[in-house]
């Protein structure tokens, strides 16, 4: 494990490396402890580069064999070896040479899951971001693309199934009961997206014909005995590549195109050239293990890694600090085929939800950096919700500025020009600024800002004079010392709602570069700190409805007055905009009720919020999962968010409580109606339709218990469940809303018993308990480690009990004692010796101590210190946790 600081790299400081390698040959003769990996590397120096310059390829714990230079063994002069690095001393003055390398790998004892390890008797590597580097010595970086042949033996009997990137070219049989297969890319590739997976799996098949008329081949490889369980991830898979024909043009560009799901996986996926390794909770799915945000995901997340095949593999990224270039892009790209799939309006408020959940903060906190950091010290931490959500929206805005055609256009320019390399922002944005003849400067700050913008937005209407004045003022607190905070491009979608929120027609407006393309909304392209907007020719005053689609990932402190937002969560033509008025006008009650909890007194809603929740909830003409959604409350961690300061978990926790009672018993009858209007009539179906009445249905029983503030309604839902979405949900309301009762510990022993044999499934059954909204939980997850079937090498699992119990229960986490904060470090420091990776992402629930009211600021800031002075704290823990106290 890699405990020195690490040093600090810089976008500034960048430069092509010196050679270049054109062609690696890999041979894997595979043991558990002892596989020895031979690399034969055609190396080329790049044009301008003296000759004799000596040659540094990247190591990491490596056990070097032997080196050979154009055949001849290597002396001890010409190459240095260490485990972290190998060095040619004087490579030969030609132009072109080969280096043979030979290294010894232990894939057992590898737990950080990084490079070529182990899992369930299997063989599997994780390459991105710098893992190829424990399998072999490489140029291991993004800008070195190589085409591959991979040729892996191994004993037959054991590992049956060899597979690595790209096409399979060769197979057969050796005289030791071992066999061997071969495998070519024929596609420059970087290292990161190097490949292989040798064990013994079951395999789904089918085949795709691509729109110009070729036959893929497509297999998804998981455990014996669930292959029926693959069938979701296929039908997925097969719309994804018909979705990215259609949208973007793009094919499939080799004969055969595999997924294979294994259980210990630090990520969700890897979308590794030709051959996706998955973590199996995204392919395996059936109606008694899946829930329906289950077979969402697994929907969203076979996309997104099927659409790497261009955005990210066929075009990638010049450098780490890309990183976006590839994830943004492609998640903008995944957001938009699933609102194809399902609800466009119910996909977007999700992502803005999970944007404000998880950008914001970090936006705003200790670990705030650019969309393209400028510096990193462990490329790890970087994976972040910045990189990916804010990258995505950064591209949604270019939509939303150049219009359908006019962002198509850059896309096709784009492929054009830079299919087969390693990319930068900048040509990324050229192709757009080109194929739209537009400036797009200042937009690219986007990139190169950290931070969330802030908009305040005042109206005036003069009714003699017919005009409305709309006064805009941007301004971005830097959340890091030192960093900029220029004018942003900002679109605003908006329009101007009439009586019963029809849009009202204007003559002209002034103030600001405005723009409507076909079909869509009209579009405020805010550029200076202020604009004084004018619309003239309006007959009557209207009420202004802006940020309609969540059009940049902006905040607006102050909100629109309140009687504008009650109109528009009535009238409001744009789906997410009214169901934003609604969720602002709850949050402002709950913040109240807050107050009024630690002042002592009890929470309640306002009749104003009633009266429109009974509207909304009785509202058939709404689409189930959206009404779903208007009729959730903020979540406490939301109500933090938006309090800022001193906060206090329990007075939050018992404001949102007490709303919801209100709520429920204000609004029992229709909630009633609702719960028995929407009972199973159907076979289970995981699409929109199904989903969405499951997902009212299941709002209502939660309403329901918490109006009677009785469980009996959930138990006799979990009695009567016959999929795991309406059984999760049900022994979620039970032990959340009746942890101590006799019933909860009967349905959590049931439902461990009946899926006993089910990792996935008992991810849940850890998670439910790890959430219980009370200070006891912390015992709670400390009696689970010891539980049948925790185990603290499996990062799903250490996700499903710590993660979420660091994350999802705001409560227990941020117990008055500091307990909470005790057991999250103590955790994460056994983890770190293991997979440092999993642990600094563990550490990120930290981010948001110095929010916290004094007491229990003290007690974070001392339990992460505490964790900071270990003996051996990896890189990557250790810069997330300097980051957070710094």
């Amino acid at each position: 494990m890699r405990t020195e600081t690490g040093q600090v790299i810089r976008l500034g400081d960048y430069r092509p490396s010196d050679y270049l390698i054109d062609k690696t040959d890999l041979v894997f003769r595979l043991d558990p402890t002892r596989t020895r990996v031979t690399a034969k590397l055609q190396m080329r120096r790049r044009a301008g580069v003296a000759p004799g310059t000596p040659l540094t390829l990247d190591g990491d714990g490596l056990t070097f064999v032997g080196a050979r230079i154009d055949g001849a063994d290597a002396g001890d002069n010409a190459v240095s070896a260490t485990a972290d690095a190998l060095v040619v001393n004087a490579p030969p003055a030609s132009e072109t040479f080969t280096l043979e390398i030979e290294t010894v790998v232990d894939p057992t004892a590898n737990t950080q899951l990084m490079g070529l390890y182990r899992t369930g008797g299997n063989y599997c590597t994780q390459c991105e971001a710098e893992g190829f580097r424990r399998i072999t010595y490489f140029l291991d970086r993004p800008d070195v693309l190589s085409v591959y042949t991979v040729r892996i033996e191994a004993d037959r009997k054991d590992v049956p199934l060899l597979l690595s990137n790209g096409n399979p070219v060769e197979q057969g049989d050796l005289d030791d009961g071992r066999h061997y297969a071969v495998w070519r890319d024929p596609h420059p590739k970087p290292s990161y997206l190097f490949a292989l997976f040798a064990g013994n799996l079951g395999v789904v098949e089918d085949e795709f014909t691509t729109a110009s008329g070729r036959l893929v081949t497509l297999k998804i490889y998981v455990e014996h005995g669930k292959e029926p369980r693959a069938a979701y991830a296929m039908d997925a898979l097969k719309r994804s590549m018909r979705w990215d024909e259609e949208r973007f043009g793009l094919e499939y560009d080799l004969d055969i195109f595999q997924i294979v799901a294994v259980s210990d996986f630090n990520m969700g996926a890897m979308e590794n050239k030709g051959l996706n390794i998955f973590n199996d909770k995204y392919v395996l799915a059936d109606p008694r293990t899946a829930t329906d945000q289950d077979y969402a995901s697994i929907e969203a997340i076979i996309a997104h890694e099927y659409f790497h095949n261009w955005t990210g593999n066929r075009i990638t990224c010049r450098d780490w600090f890309q990183l976006c270039l590839k994830e943004g892009l492609t998640v903008y790209r995944d957001q938009e085929f699933s609102a194809d799939m399902r609800s466009r309006p119910v996909k977007r408020i999700g992502d803005v939800r999970l944007l404000r959940a998880h950008q914001f903060p970090e936006d705003s906190g200790p670990l705030a950096h650019p969309v393209r950091p400028r510096t990193y010290r462990e490329i790890n931490n970087f994976y972040t919700a910045t990189v990916y959500e804010k990258g995505a929206e950064i591209v949604r805005m270019l939509r939303t500025l150049l219009g359908a055609k006019g962002f198509a256009a850059g896309m096709d320019l784009y492929f054009q020009r830079h299919d087969g390399e390693a990319a930068t922002i900048e040509q990324f944005l050229a192709c757009f600024a080109e194929a739209a003849q537009t400036d797009l400067t200042q937009f690219a700050l986007w990139y190169d800002q950290p931070g969330t913008p802030n908009l305040a937005i005042t109206t005036r209407y003069d009714r003699t004079a017919r005009t409305f004045a709309v006064t805009v003022n941007q301004s971005l607190k830097p959340p890091v010392a030192g960093t900029p905070n220029a004018p942003m491009v900002i679109p605003i979608a908006f329009a101007l709602a009439g009586k019963n929120g029809s849009t009202l027609d204007h003559d002209a407006v002034s103030g600001a570069r405005t723009m409507q393309h076909e079909g869509e909304d009209g579009v405020l392209v805010i550029t200076e700190p202020k604009h004084e907007i004018v619309f003239t020719g309006i007959a009557e005053e209207p009420v202004l409805s802006v940020l309609r689609g969540f059009s940049a990932p902006v905040t607006r402190v102050p909100q629109a007055p309140t009687r504008d937002r009650f109109f528009l969560a009535r009238h409001d033509s744009d789906p997410f905009s009214r169901w934003e008025a609604l969720n602002s006008l709850a949050m402002e009650d709950l913040i109240k009720a807050t107050r009024a909890v630690s002042a002592g007194d009890p929470a309640a809603a306002s009749d104003a919020l009633v009266d429109i929740f009974s509207a909304v909830a009785g509202d058939g003409t709404f689409d189930n999962a959206y009404r779903a959604l208007c009729l959730t409350l903020p979540a406490e961690t939301d109500i933090a968010r938006e309090i800022g300061r001193d906060i206090d978990p329990d007075a939050i926790n018992k404001a949102r409580r007490g709303v919801t009672e209100h709520l429920a018993k204000a609004c029992e009858r229709v909630f009633a109606r609702i719960y028995h209007e929407l009972q199973p009539r159907n076979a289970y179906d995981p699409g929109a339709e199904g989903a969405g009445r499951r997902a009212l249905r299941n709002v209502a029983l939660t309403m329901l218990c918490h109006a009677a503030r009785s469980t009996d309604l959930a138990e006799q839902a979990l009695a009567e469940a016959d999929n795991m979405t309406d059984r999760a949900h049900a022994l979620m309301v039970l032990t959340h809303l009746a942890p101590e009762s006799e019933a909860a510990a009967q349905a959590l022993e049931a439902f461990r018993t009946a899926f006993r044999a089910e990792p996935i499934v008992l991810d849940k059954w850890f998670t439910i308990q790890a959430t219980v909204p009370r200070a006891e939980t912390v015992e709670t997850v400390q009696a689970l480690t010891k539980a049948p079937g925790f185990s603290w090498d499996n990062p799903n699992r250490l996700r499903s009990l710590i993660g979420a119990f660091a994350t999802g229960n705001p409560v227990a986490f941020n117990r008055a004692d500091g307990k909470g904060y005790e057991l999250l470090c103590a955790a994460i420091g056994r983890i770190d010796a293991k997979n440092p990776q999993v642990a600094a992402r563990l550490m990120t629930a930290m981010r948001a101590w110095r929010n916290l009211e004094p007491g229990r600021r003290q007690r974070a800031k001392t339990a992460i210190e505490s964790l900071r002075r270990g003996d051996r704290v990896s890189r990557d823990l250790a810069d997330i946790i300097d980051r957070t106290l710094a």
